[in-house]
């Protein structure tokens, strides 16, 4: 079991949320901070919760951490103006990132969009990806860019272009062969797993995006039991013939192993000839 710690933005939506109970129940972790602008509902002893304005963020604010997970994002219309919706979705994953950097948090984990490219004739596309053009440009020890499909799962607000794209989504289901099986529509649990996959055994590189076909099938690898032979486990060459050695184990209990001391003296036999008299 390792001693990870985790840091979530973007905690309260639907993949966030999903995102920090996984991460809350996983062995891996033992730490989870949230930093969200209100409070989530899910409560566990692992988590933490930081309420914050993103606007006046500070780099105290962001502790160490193993891995930062950015779920940040909203609409257009939630946002209420294009000002808005562009401080959301780029401008605060964007200084997030940036003081991720300044703390030495080795790796930040970012949802944009399927469709991310900064000369996209797609508005949304064209923040997203102007967002992923910032983050690699900020030069970040190891980025991997998350890009799903429609998330599907149970929001807290109705959303009906979302929810006609589900549809449609769904029904074209079958018919998304091939390349265009990444336009299938993903579930946000998926999304927070397979987020979480990546962070203990993804790709080892500066720079990763991940397709939602991928991220769809993506799962934990299984685990495997080494079998150690006893030829492996003792070095039986070392013990030369005629070496008499007495071994005491002691428990060094402060640090939780075990220790060898080798006491370097005879080991006298009594023969049985001797035990009779």
């Amino acid at each position: 079991m390792s001693m990870r710690a985790a840091i979530v933005v973007g905690a309260t939506g639907l993949t966030g949320s999903s995102l920090v109970e996984q991460l809350c129940n996983n062995n891996e972790y033992v730490s989870v901070t949230v930093i969200a602008r209100r409070k989530p509902t899910f409560t566990h002893p692992k988590l933490e919760v930081k309420i914050r304005d993103f606007e006046r963020i500070e780099e105290q604010d962001i502790e160490f951490a193993h891995e930062l997970y950015c779920c940040l994002g909203t609409t257009i219309k939630k946002a209420g103006s294009r000002v808005m919706f562009e401080k959301v979705d780029f401008e605060y994953p964007l200084a997030i990132a940036s003081l991720a950097k300044k703390r030495g948090i080795p790796h930040f984990i970012v949802i944009t969009a399927m469709g991310a490219n900064e000369n996209s004739p797609f508005y949304y596309n064209r923040v997203k990806g102007k967002l992923e053009h910032d983050l690699v440009e900020l030069g970040l020890q190891r980025l991997s860019i998350i890009r799903p499909s429609l998330l599907v799962g149970n929001r807290d607000e109705f959303r009906l272009g979302e929810k006609v794209g589900e549809k449609l989504l769904k029904f074209a289901h079958p018919l998304l062969i091939g390349p265009f099986k990444r336009s299938r529509a993903i579930d946000a649990s998926q999304v927070a797993k397979a987020m979480i996959i990546i962070a203990l055994h993804g790709k080892q590189q500066s720079v990763t995006i991940y397709s939602s076909d991928e991220l769809a099938t993506c799962e934990y690898p299984e685990a495997s039991e080494e079998t150690i032979s006893r030829e492996v486990l003792f070095n039986w060459d070392k013990l030369h013939e005629g070496e008499k050695v007495n071994r005491d184990v002691v428990i060094n209990r402060d640090k939780y192993k075990l220790e060898e001391t080798v006491i370097d003296k005879e080991v006298h036999f009594r023969h049985r000839d001797q035990e009779k008299k």
